[in-house]
């Protein structure tokens, strides 16, 4: 379990089930926990209207530099 957090104001944006090593460059809309963002459209953003990602059917595909996260990672 990874908690997601806003590069700009370090606030929770969410917890999230990560299966694997490597980068987060998308995120499974099935596996997120606890969802703390605030959606606009299609736009997913903290709330200090830091844009985090665009959700595009099934996942949500991740800013790079725009956010961080920090916890365990499930290894396959």
């Amino acid at each position: 379990m990874i908690t997601v957090k806003c590069a700009k104001c370090k606030g929770k944006i969410f917890k999230y089930q990560k299966v694997g090593k490597g980068q987060l460059w998308h995120c499974w809309k099935s596996r997120i926990i606890e969802d703390y963002s605030v959606r606009d459209g299609k736009k997913v953003r903290c709330r200090c209207d830091n844009l985090i990602g665009v959700e595009q059917g099934k996942w949500i595909k991740m800013r790079q530099h725009s956010f961080t996260y920090s916890g365990t990672i499930t290894r396959k």
